[in-house]
């Protein structure tokens, strides 16, 4: 399923990203860890960034006197995970967790904590918005070791998986052109995209061809040679062929075993 999730979304992105003309964003593949957290983080909106010091301090804090009900990270025990609660989404350094901590919620079972003092309180509100951060912002991860396969069975499998498009030189100090090797693993199962997806449709009135910028179960548009977009409604009469050059790795995706993944980046990883 998750491998179904990830190639969906990968096989996505570039063509929207096509559609947009003249700008070229920088590969998230080729992003440091820092680059990655700041992009996911403004793509979901996460608001303020957390003081990280503050959050150690709260940790305690909140493991005190608060994790018997919302467990150790705050994810739900007893009472619910406050990841999601819309008191600790709306605020930024405590201003709303703040007053709402030192009055609580004794209807529902939740003390007051008035004898916290300010500070101690909005170390607290940081450390909950560091849980938060570490469920939603996927760019934020830090990556330790990822090279724990077989290099030997890593080349079985690309020699019986991927000579049949991919010549020996492609992969001809393919290690050296990544910084890292999470980086590498994320490049070859999906590559940055050196080439548009392209379709011929053949309707009633002719056959147009071009670069897909949009596709859905009811149209395509794409543009053809001149710059002119069209866009057909599927249909009966219309019969649509897709040329994506990375159809082969979303093709390997949907089948990939954490095993192989593991072995190949092993063993790519030997060829610097």
């Amino acid at each position: 399923m998750l491998a179904g999730c990830v190639a969906v979304l990968a096989a996505s992105q570039p063509i929207q990203a096509g559609s947009q003309e003249g700008v070229q964003p920088q590969s998230y593949q080729t992003m440091t860890p820092q680059q990655r957290a700041a992009a996911t983080r403004a793509f979901l909106g996460l608001g303020a960034v957390p003081d990280k010091a503050a959050a150690a301090r709260g940790a305690q804090l909140f493991v005190a006197n608060c994790a018997f009900c919302h467990g150790q990270t705050a994810r739900g025990a007893t009472a619910p995970s406050l990841i999601t609660s819309d008191v600790v989404l709306g605020d930024d350094h405590g201003e709303h967790l703040r007053p709402f901590l030192k009055q609580g919620r004794p209807e529902k079972g939740m003390p007051g904590f008035a004898a916290m003092s300010d500070p101690q309180l909005t170390d607290i509100a940081e450390f909950l918005h560091v849980q938060v951060e570490d469920v939603a912002n996927r760019g934020a991860y830090r990556v330790l070791n990822i090279l724990v396969g077989d290099a030997a069975k890593g080349k079985a499998y690309v020699e019986g998986h991927c000579m049949s498009c991919h010549t020996q030189e492609a992969f001809t100090h393919i290690a050296s052109r990544f910084r890292s090797p999470d980086q590498l693993q994320r490049n070859w199962i999906w590559p940055a995209r050196a080439a548009s997806v392209t379709a011929k449709v053949k309707t009633r009135d002719g056959m147009i061809a071009g670069r897909v910028t949009q596709r859905s179960d009811f149209r395509i548009t794409l543009v053809d040679e001149s710059g002119q977009t069209h866009t057909i409604d599927s249909g009966p009469g219309v019969d649509v062929e897709i040329n994506d050059p990375l159809r082969a790795h979303q093709q390997l995706v949907m089948t990939l075993a954490n095993d192989d993944m593991h072995n190949v980046t092993a063993y790519l990883e030997t060829l610097k």
